[in-house]
């Protein structure tokens, strides 16, 4: 009887820098890895890298923006110390970026938005992309995409040998499922919606999400059935957003918008739920974590026929091209009436965002951080 080697432990530190209120996408998928790591027998030591030191509690960053603060000189030298110990642990940076210190390195890309949309962020993330990004790929081991579609344009754009980088979806929260009609009711009434009563898209407002093409296409729509199902947004402000601003406040004024602004969790599920339609019309993304959530309660989908959408929706989803606004204005409307295609969008929504789990996730990322080890 042939008996196998014990399995190795592992020793990882993971940057968990991107954990601050309110969690963005990135912040979403830090977190679920800081949790769902979490006593894996294959990790001999888990630590947790954040503001420059060692973070106790990953949920400490979710209650501020700052752990606690301790003395300056003490400061220094701990961190110091727990660099040196810290040096040949294997390193994953979830945010792009590995820290100097680390020596072997695993990083998440979750786009390359800023190396080819550069106008689609802010000066300051520019000057953070220039003075990290290159040396931090050049330490990395190994790659992480959350899409196919960015595996690729990680191979060709940046010239990296297929076999350094390797594509795992992203998870979709168990909170994200079909509610009833109580539970829509009491958390809608909130707002003052109906549930099936609107339509709906969640984003950060800024100018590759489309909605201002969202926003004009859902006016061409006929009076009643705008009327009839108002346009509900829901997302933090971002750059370059006074388009869209301007777009919403008129809209706000003639009646058929209702601007939410950034939405807690604990609401968003049944957002979605009580939805007749979300729609996605983003240019550009490397995941698009909406779209799926939308799916898993039950919500008919319409996205952009654009960059990993289909891929990711996979057929589940009406696609659309954001810059015809004629073809727009036709999805919005065959979406909103089409009883027999929305049937069909409901179930294969669902069945499609069943394969999307946080368990996945973690799983397929350990099995990275083995073959790295090893």
């Amino acid at each position: 009887m042939l008996l196998r080697p014990p399995m190795t432990k592992l020793a990882l530190t993971l940057g968990i820098d991107a954990l601050s209120p309110p969690l963005s996408g990135i912040g979403r998928y830090t977190w679920e890895l800081a949790s769902g790591l979490r006593g894996r027998p294959e990790f001999e030591r888990l630590t947790y890298w954040a503001r420059r030191r060692v973070i106790a509690d990953p949920r400490i960053l979710l209650e501020s923006e700052e752990p606690p603060p301790i003395h300056r000189k003490y400061g220094r030298f701990q961190a110091r110390i727990e660099k040196r110990r810290l040096r040949t642990d294997l390193f994953h940076g979830p945010n792009f970026f590995l820290p100097p210190f680390a020596e072997r390195g695993i990083i998440t890309l979750h786009d390359l938005s800023v190396l080819r949309f550069p106008d689609s962020h802010p000066p300051a993330r520019l000057r953070e992309y220039a003075m990290h990004f290159e040396p931090s790929l050049a330490r990395a081991v190994h790659i992480i995409t959350v899409s196919e579609t960015v595996r690729q344009e990680v191979i060709d754009f940046l010239e990296i040998a297929p076999e350094r980088v390797t594509t795992v979806y992203n998870g979709v929260s168990d909170n994200f499922r079909p509610h009833d009609e109580l539970r829509l009711r009491k958390v809608l009434g909130l707002w003052g919606l109906e549930p099936g009563g609107y339509g709906l898209s969640v984003a950060t407002f800024e100018p590759r999400k489309k909605l201002v093409n969202l926003i004009e296409a859902w006016r061409a729509l006929p009076p009643a059935l705008r009327a009839r199902f108002p346009l509900v947004l829901a997302g933090a402000p971002g750059w370059q957003d006074s388009p869209i601003q301007s777009a919403i406040e008129q809209g706000t004024r003639e009646g058929w918008i209702r601007n939410l602004g950034y939405v807690a969790e604990r609401f968003l599920a049944p957002l979605y739920a009580g939805a007749r339609l979300f729609a996605y019309p983003s240019s550009y993304e490397g995941f698009g974590l909406p779209p799926i959530e939308a799916m898993a309660c039950g919500t008919p989908t319409l996205v952009a026929d654009r960059s990993c959408l289909p891929e990711v929706t996979g057929g589940a989803a009406m696609l659309v091209d954001p810059d015809d606004h004629d073809a727009f204005v036709r999805a919005l409307e065959r979406a909103l009436l089409d009883d027999e295609w929305r049937a069909e969008a409901i179930a294969a929504g669902l069945d499609r965002a069943s394969h999307f789990t946080w368990r996945r996730t973690i799983d397929e990322t350990v099995a990275v951080y083995r073959r790295c080890a090893s």
